[in-house]
């Protein structure tokens, strides 16, 4: 199948304008149009900072949205996938009571309701079943929140998006929820080749019964707004006739989705006029604006959004995706540009697109990208202008800076890792882990245009979390650039005592009296193994606490150990590292406490698939392979008096050849099943117990 020519470009429009509306309506979610006007009045731009708020933070419908689309990669592409499937993503990549979902409580959050009965073994579409449920539960807002990413796969297939988002909705709704769901990602994907808002609603209205409520509600917001003329008018009817007082519980989908169809009608060519309009409608905000904002991306491309105010700046293409990948949540609108569309590629029966500037992580190639790239306010430090521009035909960073004098400094970084103010997040916690690692090889290339006044100074910096969780910069070796020079920036990461690294960037300088102009960042990647020691640090901190996933009742910070975890009832794990660890080779000595088994993890991709070596109440040690509901002994061996004494684990992983020795016995397996896992970061495993080790050494050079 061929994709459209500007394929790409409307993702990462659709992408955008997914975040630009979350984070536009979130400071206010729940809030009525009333309490609205009263003290926000229309609201046309973020409004984050009169809320003493930061703008991106962790939201359901941003890391729903982004993260149950891996079920393409996990299990199947169309048409194979199932909604079976999607609930064991579910299960992979949610922490309970810790991402993804509101949890309201059994009952009452739709999602936590299905999230339970998930874990009861209640298979989807059962698990979000009006049968299951009850019609009220069934038929909440949260089926359309998370659809944005199947429409944004399948462009110009809208029946192929329909049928997706029903597979994923039904995992947690059903009923009306559904068809909604289905409407909006068929609406959504027919945007990518027709930008006529009625026979985009055309076709969208083909996919869901025709005497659906939704259906209804299309055709009454429709006719109210060419008879009223007025978007305040028609939401006043919609109020009147679909409020929330017409519908039980918290947040039905049909008040919501009737503003949705109002805001996209009134303004079907106006990116801000819809935002503005959705979001000073009130309700369910950040959902409603954010698949508004999806919707009016794909219709009007980039153009669309920049016509109106600077959305682009402040949010810097960033996001936040907390899940049990935890090299997946710092992330990025590129960075998700680049893997949905690679997953559209492979839907359509095409090649995957080739890596952007050999696959460096931040390549800056799509229209204005920055790829959360920001000037950082330090002592003695000028401001820089960051953002993109062409140059010999390669889109890249351009960092524009007033006169450098001696003593003055700029420094321009992205987050790879939590970010400072997110102990001041109201919501629900950030699972992360650092994006690099000690051992690994960070570089840039960069360009100093002709145009420049001076020579300048650049060195690659990076800043790694302090005794006291600040953030304190550490800077590679300087390199001069006369105007016109370019250069390979490089830096092996040396050894940061077991604290996570949170930023990397460059850092700008000149000895001259008066240096100004352009520094251009064409690329940064870092590349190669880990080689490090985790470790609890000196001093009163925790961000190190933090970079680790945490999957258990009890991960403690306080006892002597660096490393005890517990669980109450069933299976854990904590999870530190990233899907680009590969071949590696880990230790620790771990001491078992209690509990039915407990060991060591490794190529983890989730909480339900990985690789351990666990020791069992039995005396048992087995190699593993788990993935979803099925755990695979590899290789098995017998131990004595496993509890209250340290045990050595040593395993190395290289291609498909596993190799381990738990207390001096060896296991070694060669996994050349199709479930195999090729990366992923280590964990602690422990079910039904605790274990504690005060150290895990991790090494990327094994033979």
């Amino acid at each position: 199948m061929e994709l459209p020519s500007d394929y790409e470009s409307r993702v990462y429009a659709g992408v955008l304008g997914k975040l630009i509306g979350v984070y536009l309506g979130r400071p206010f979610e729940g809030w009525t149009y009333q309490k609205i006007m009263e003290e926000l009045g229309p609201v046309e731009y973020y409004v984050h900072e009169k809320f003493n708020r930061p703008l991106v933070i962790t939201d359901d419908d941003v890391a729903g949205t982004f993260t149950f689309i891996r079920a393409l990669e996990d299990y199947a592409l169309p048409p194979d996938l199932t909604s079976e499937q999607i609930g064991h993503c579910w299960l992979n990549y949610i922490i309970d009571k810790r991402t993804i979902l509101w949890w309201g409580g059994n009952g009452n959050s739709t999602e936590h309701t299905a999230w339970l009965n998930l874990k009861k073994g209640i298979p989807a579409p059962l698990s979000g079943a009006i049968e299951t449920n009850g019609k009220t539960i069934a038929e909440q807002i949260g089926a359309q929140i998370f659809i944005d990413s199947w429409a944004l796969v399948a462009p110009g297939q809208p029946e192929l998006a329909a049928t997706l988002a029903k597979k994923a909705a039904s995992v947690s709704h059903d009923g009306e929820s559904v068809h909604a769901a289905m409407l909006w990602a068929a609406m959504e994907s027919q945007a990518f080749i027709c930008q006529d808002i009625d026979k985009l609603l055309e076709c969208a209205l083909s996919v869901i019964p025709e005497h659906s409520d939704i259906a209804r509600l299309v055709a009454d917001v429709r006719r109210w707004r060419y008879e009223d003329n007025d978007w305040q008018v028609t939401r006043q009817k919609i109020e009147e006739h679909y409020g929330y007082h017409k519908y039980p519980s918290n947040c039905h989908v049909i008040p919501n989705h009737a503003l949705m169809i109002m805001a996209i009608l009134y303004a079907p060519d106006n990116f801000q006029q819809a935002q503005c309009i959705v979001n000073t409608s009130g309700w369910d905000t950040d959902c409603n604006a954010g698949n508004v904002g999806c919707l009016s991306g794909i219709m009007l491309g980039l153009k669309g959004i920049d016509e109106g105010p600077d959305w682009r700046g402040p949010l810097a293409d960033r996001m936040l995706i907390s899940s049990a990948d935890g090299g997946f949540s710092i992330n990025n609108a590129v960075r998700i540009t680049d893997y949905l569309v690679g997953l559209g590629h492979q839907i359509a029966g095409l090649p995957r697109p080739e890596a952007k500037k050999a696959g460096a992580q931040y390549h800056f190639s799509l229209p204005g990208s920055v790829q959360g790239f920001r000037w950082l306010n330090e002592t003695n430090a000028v401001p820089v202008e960051v953002g993109n521009e062409a140059y010999e035909g390669r889109q890249m960073l351009s960092l524009r800076y007033p006169p450098l004098a001696p003593g003055r400094h700029a420094s321009v970084t992205t987050q790879t890792f939590t970010p400072p103010e997110i102990v001041d997040m109201r919501s629900y916690d950030l699972m992360a882990t650092p994006l690099i690692y000690p051992g690994q090889r960070l570089q840039a290339d960069v360009i100093a245009p002709a145009s420049n006044t001076a020579s300048l100074n650049v060195q690659l910096c990076y800043r790694v979390y302090d005794e006291n969780n600040c953030l304190t910069p550490c800077y590679g070796e300087a390199q001069q650039l006369l105007p016109g020079d370019t250069a390979t920036l490089s830096l092996v990461i040396p050894d940061c005592k077991g604290q996570p690294i949170g930023e990397v960037g460059v850092t700008l300088s000149s000895h001259a009296p008066f240096a100004c102009g352009q520094l251009l960042v064409d690329s940064m990647r870092w590349d190669g193994a880990p080689k490090l020691t985790l470790r609890k640090p000196k001093g009163e901190n925790n961000f190190w606490w933090r970079a680790w996933v945490n999957g258990v009742d009890l991960f403690s910070r306080h006892y002597p150990a660096s490393f005890r975890i517990s669980k109450e009832y069933e299976e854990g794990l904590i999870i530190h590292g990233t899907r680009q660890w590969t071949d590696y080779r880990v230790r620790s000595e771990i001491t078992l406490h209690l509990g039915e088994y407990g060991g060591l993890a490794f190529r983890v991709q989730g909480m339900r698939r990985y690789y351990a070596v666990r020791v069992l109440r039995s005396g048992h040690a087995q190699l593993i392979r788990v993935r979803d509901e099925t755990t695979c002994i590899l290789a098995e061996t017998v131990l004595q008096d496993v509890f209250e004494r340290p045990l050595t684990f040593d395993i190395t992983v290289k291609d498909r050849c596993l190799t381990a020795t738990v207390d001096g016995k060896l296991l070694c397996a060669e996994d050349n099943a199709p479930g195999a896992f090729c990366d992923g970061g280590v964990g602690l495993l422990i079910c039904a117990g605790a274990l504690s080790t005060d150290a895990i050494h991790i090494d990327g050079g094994c033979e």
